[in-house]
C-alpha cells in the first residue's frame, strides 16, 4: 500500500528531558514497521513509555487540520487503511466533505465520515459560485437573448445558501441525505489487520540492559536529591 499521510512520533519522556528524540511513520503501516520505529526512538514500555505527535504530513488534503498530538496509532492506521481502499474520486470527494467540517471532531468521526460518504454529492467540475449558478440555470426555461445578462454568480450564491453547500478545494460539495450512520463506535471496532500498535520485544539481553539503564538512572537521581554532607572542620 503507498503511504497516504505520515506523523512524526517523538518520545515523550526524552522531550521532557530536553531532548527531541523521534522518526517518520507512513500510514498504512505494519506493526514490525511500529515496532522498529519505537525501538529507534527508545520507546520500550521500560525506560520510556510514552509519545507523542510532533507534526503530520501528507497527500490527504485537509486531513492534518483535525487531528491532534495524541491521536490513537491503531485509528490512524484503521483510517489510513481505508483511504488507501478509495478510488481517487471518492478520495476527492472525502477531501471536500472534510472541508465541511461536519465530522471532524476526532478520528472515530473521520472514519465515520469515509463510511457515509453515499449522503454527499460532489460536483468536482464546479469551482466557483458562477459555475454553480450556470450548473443549476441549464433547467431554468431563460430566453437566448437574455442568457448573457443572467446573473450566474449571485443564482449560485443563492444556491449554495439555500441547500447548505460548499465550495471546497476540490470542487462543490453539499450533503444531500441525513441518513449519516455510525458504523465505527471505538478501537474495538478496528480489524485485526488494521492493528498495529506494539511495543517492542526486546531480548532478555537487552530487557537486562535496559533494567540496569533504569536503575542506575534512579541512583543517580537519589544522590543529587540527598547529595553527600561533607564532613564539618575542626
Amino acid at each position: 500500500m503507498a503511504a497516504l499521510f505520515e506523523a512524526y512520533i517523538t518520545n515523550l519522556g526524552k522531550y521532557n528531558e530536553g531532548e527531541l528524540v523521534g522518526e517518520t511513520l507512513r500510514f498504512p503501516t505494519s506493526p514490525q514497521a511500529m515496532e522498529a520505529l519505537l525501538k529507534n526512538i527508545g520507546v520500550d514500555g521500560i525506560r520510556y513509555e510514552e509519545f507523542f505527535i510532533t507534526s503530520f504530513d501528507g497527500d490527504v488534503l485537509g486531513l492534518y487540520d483535525y487531528l491532534g498530538e495524541y491521536e490513537n496509532l491503531d485509528e490512524l492506521n484503521h483510517l489510513a487503511c481505508l483511504l488507501s481502499e478509495m478510488p481517487p474520486d471518492d478520495l476527492a470527494k472525502f477531501e471536500a466533505a472534510l472541508h465541511i467540517g461536519a465530522h471532524t471532531s476526532s478520528v472515530a468521526d473521520i472514519i465515520n465520515l469515509v463510511e457515509n460518504l453515499d449522503c454527499f454529492e460532489f460536483y468536482p467540475e464546479i469551482e466557483s459560485e458562477e459555475d454553480l449558478g450556470r450548473y443549476y440555470a441549464e433547467d431554468l426555461p431563460i430566453p437566448d437573448g437574455l442568457k448573457d445578462y443572467f446573473d450566474y454568480e449571485a443564482y449560485g450564491r443563492d444556491i449554495s445558501i439555500n441547500e447548505g453547500g460548499h465550495l471546497a478545494p476540490g470542487g462543490y460539495i453539499v450533503q444531500t441525505s441525513n441518513d449519516f450512520k455510525e458504523f465505527y463506535h471505538g478501537t474495538e471496532d478496528i480489524p485485526k489487520e488494521h492493528r498495529v500498535f506494539a511495543l517492542p520485544r526486546l531480548s532478555i539481553r537487552e530487557q537486562m540492559a535496559t533494567y540496569q539503564e533504569v536503575i542506575d538512572r534512579s541512583s543517580l537521581e537519589a544522590d543529587r536529591a540527598h547529595p553527600e554532607t561533607g564532613r564539618e572542620g575542626r
